[in-house]
């Protein structure tokens, strides 16, 4: 079940974080998940889904370790470009947009709806509500009643203010 949910998406994650390199990402990968089953009792139960940020911190923590060591030894001989190791890091925006993500989710179809035309499709109250058909009363209230239902979703992943 770990690993039907989370292998492919972390690994399209890790593979960012090598440049490319397959085999290392999934090595990353499979270290990730072994570290996952092992601290299994101290994740606790809070569901499948509250467990990718960890998962995804866990796998750029050992690319980072990975990365360390071997500039820490003597350059090996076999053919790798440290040249296309990436330097830009995305993981914070990554996390951001999976935790917001899932927590979207969690509302409601109107609420979502709403949510996704106004804050994320750039639509104006009055427009949002046109395009979905709603008075603009109502529309008001749905963006009013979804951020709180987004912000009580967040707060429970761990996100604060």
């Amino acid at each position: 079940m770990l690993y039907e949910e989370h292998a492919k998406p972390l690994l399209m994650f890790v593979l960012r974080l090598t440049g490319g390199d397959r085999q290392r990402a999934e090595d990353v990968v499979q270290e990730t998940l072994l570290r996952a089953w092992r601290n299994a009792h101290r994740l606790g139960t809070h569901g499948q889904s509250s467990l990718r940020p960890w998962l995804v911190t866990v796998a750029r923590r050992i690319v980072i370790d990975d990365h360390r060591s071997e500039q820490a030894r003597p350059a090996e001989t076999y053919d790798r470009d440290l040249e296309g190791f990436s330097e830009s890091d995305d993981t914070d925006r990554v996390l951001r947009m999976m935790t917001i993500t899932d927590a979207l989710r969690t509302l409601s179809q109107p609420h979502r709806e709403v949510l996704v035309a106004t804050y994320f499709q750039g639509r104006t109250v009055p427009e949002a509500a046109e395009e979905l058909g709603l008075p603009l009363g109502t529309a008001k209230s749905r963006v009013y009643y979804a951020l709180r239902a987004l912000r009580a979703a967040l707060l429970e992943r761990g996100v604060t203010e």
